[in-house]
């Protein structure tokens, strides 16, 4: 049952973003960040956290989960350093995933060919 509710909240979310980048004229880096400010407006509001439990893999691996871990972050660092925690919370908290995401398409770029669009 629970993979069914992950799957369902993802394809929710999916279905949103595609209603989005059909219906209005926001270009997919646009709705990426508004995604990802979404998720970090939910965690600081607290709504975050009982929608996880509820939907599980499928509202933490969008981009919705990730800018609820940047929040969760700069939460952390606030408390223990302060002030400058603003500024180093989320780097911290997602420094793991942007390094993968950074190596994996240095990666790719060696073995496929890009393209420019014409």
């Amino acid at each position: 049952m629970e993979y069914i509710t992950a799957f369902t909240v993802g394809g929710i979310i999916c279905a949103l973003v595609q209603i989005l980048l059909d219906r209005t004229k926001l270009m997919p880096g646009r709705i990426m960040v508004l995604l990802v400010c979404s998720g970090a407006a939910l965690g600081f509001c607290g709504i975050y956290e009982p929608f996880q439990e509820f939907a599980g893999s499928g509202a933490s691996v969008p981009l919705l989960g990730f800018g609820n871990l940047l929040w969760q972050g700069v939460k952390e660092a606030v408390d223990k350093s302060g002030f400058i925690g603003i500024f180093m919370g989320g780097f911290k908290a997602s420094a793991v995933g942007i390094s993968a995401a950074l190596v994996f398409g240095y990666i790719a770029s060696f073995v496929f060919e890009p393209k420019m669009k014409k």
